[in-house]
């Protein structure tokens, strides 16, 4: 084994440690609840302000306007009214601050609920003299903008005056304690709406919140970039359970001539069904309950790395001419399934990330920066497949097996075709993203999602096409008693319809007429075997 390749082989090792590391601190820490919960988040200061962002979710108008009396709840999650919901909310001031003031004094401190859309964010704050944007009234900027000192800086929608919405919650006394009564803030208009905890009162500093609020669209509780995901994920069910029905049942019909191959696709295409089902039950449950159910989502997210793993490797493996040229992968076996792990470890991490307990409608910076590895990863293995790919067709060229250089050749240009694709579609997301740091376009924003499943269900029925199961699928598979020319292929093709005793006929008149030809390529077939043990 070379220098170059016990450093490949410790570098993956290495990857793959850390990012098992990674992944087990991440499960333990994750959270259980999809419902935004505040438990004692602290403010922090941000200019002249202290701050808690209450989150960030697209939403869609109420379909019905009258909104229901605050002290019934809506039983129905599909009941067509759109609304932020308070429960419990309550902040917690220190002593210090509280003992500052009279127990009889009404007023001892102010806290205000900011709600507003991303297109009104500029009508929160001010400044006095076009420097950094003051998120308080002072009492200069009272003279200037007509704000009342100590509140919030607020201007009144062109829309709608009374939005931005502005709640106030007053301390009393020496209470350590203020509380919000349980209300709901009716959505009439569709867009990107952000809550804001706020409070300008500087001897509140160290204060802290308690309590959660509840999301919800007309439809249910899914943020509103999800929502259409809950559709998508059953079209992909139905799709997976048709390409199910396609293939297994030719896989069924043709079992005695099933290669190892077909095997790997028969488990990646259930495999397929599964996690298009669990992220239907997985969208289903959060819409309808408010809270993001732990163990379905690691379960799909795990399954899915599972999925896009043993796919990347099937591809692989394919075009090292796995059963086809060689009949096994010799020296590079470790290799490929170390970096199966470290794929499948990596993953797994990233999708924990991005959906396990997650309810916002933002990306996380964490997220971020475990796209950088799996796409590391992709790329190796890209490169990886069509350098292998490339000296199979090379070798099936050589042997002139027209059959299977035909069909490698499809599949050669089937992985351009998704690679092309992947290159403008990853370009278009950062333009997408780029472009909207607000997250406006949130109504749109599943389609970058979508885009991958039904790439890579395209994929895999093209593959599903190339080797489905036949009578001649055995032409597919590494032999090292027959030889692969061309006219071999064509004699077998031609008495495809001819009797079994017939074709043990036609093979045998063909092996002793070409018995030369086929020493030759059984010495070709072992040179590679033996040139795979080396590697």
């Amino acid at each position: 084994m070379s220098f170059v390749a016990i450093s490949n082989l410790r570098f993956i090792t290495v990857t793959t440690l850390y990012l098992f590391l990674a992944l087990v601190l991440l499960v333990i820490d994750c959270t259980d609840a999809s419902i935004h919960v505040y438990d004692r988040d602290p403010f922090r200061e941000v200019g002249n302000a202290y701050l808690v962002s209450g989150g960030s979710e697209g939403l869609a108008a109420s379909r019905i306007t009258t909104p229901l009396p605050h002290h019934i709840p809506s039983s129905n999650a599909n009941d067509g009214r759109s609304y932020i919901g308070f429960q419990n909310i309550t902040f917690h001031r220190t002593k210090e601050a509280s003992s500052n003031h009279s127990r009889t004094a009404r007023r001892t401190g102010l806290v205000q609920v900011i709600i507003f859309e991303a297109a009104d964010r500029d009508n929160i704050g001010g400044s006095a003299y076009g420097g950094q944007r003051s998120i308080c009234c002072t009492s200069d900027l009272s003279k200037i903008e007509g704000c009342k000192q100590g509140e919030v800086i607020r201007i009144p929608s062109k829309r709608d005056p009374n939005w931005p919405v502005t709640v106030n919650v007053y301390f009393r006394g020496q209470s350590t304690t203020a509380q919000l009564k349980t209300t709901e803030a009716y959505i009439t208009k569709t867009g990107m709406y952000n809550l804001f905890f706020i409070s300008c009162d500087p001897t509140l500093k160290g204060m802290t919140l308690t309590g959660q609020t509840s999301w919800k669209n007309p439809d249910g509780y899914l943020p509103g970039r999800m929502a259409p995901l809950k559709k998508f994920y059953v079209i992909m069910a139905i799709a997976y359970l048709l390409l199910c029905v396609a293939w297994f049942s030719q896989y069924v019909r043709f079992w005695d001539d099933v290669l190892q191959l077909q095997h790997w696709i028969s488990v990646i295409v259930g495999v397929g069904l599964f996690e298009m089902t669990l992220w239907y039950f997985d969208y289903a449950y959060f819409n309808n309950t408010g809270t993001r159910p732990v163990v379905i989502t690691t379960w799909v997210v795990t399954v899915g790395a599972l999925r896009r793993s043993v796919s990347r490797l099937l591809m692989l493996c394919v075009s090292m001419g796995y059963g086809v040229v060689r009949p096994t992968l010799g020296g590079l076996t470790t290799k490929v399934m170390l970096l199966g792990v470290t794929y499948f470890l990596s993953t797994e991490l990233l999708n924990i990330t991005e959906y396990v307990g997650a309810i916002s409608d933002k990306a996380g910076r964490a997220r971020v920066i475990l796209v950088l590895p799996n796409a590391l990863l992709d790329a190796f293995l890209i490169m990886w497949i069509f350098t292998s790919l490339s000296k199979t067709l090379t070798q099936l060229q050589a042997k002139r097996s027209s059959v299977k250089l035909d069909t490698y050749r499809k599949f050669s240009n089937a992985l351009v075709i998704t690679v092309v694709l992947s290159v403008v579609w990853i370009g278009y997301e950062v333009y997408f993203k780029a472009t909207d740091p607000f997250n406006e376009r949130w109504q749109s924003g599943w389609i970058i999602t979508a885009f991958w499943d039904i790439l890579a269900f395209a994929l895999l029925c093209v593959i599903c096409y190339l080797w489905a199961p036949s009578l001649s699928s055995q032409r597919y598979a590494y032999s090292e008693e027959k030889g692969e020319d061309s006219d071999g292929e064509e004699s077998e093709a031609l008495y495809s319809g001819t009797p079994k005793g017939d074709i043990s006929l036609v093979n045998q008149e063909r092996r002793e007429k070409n018995g030369q030809n086929v020493d030759e390529f059984d010495l070709e077939e072992d040179h590679d075997a033996e040139e795979g043990k080396r590697e």
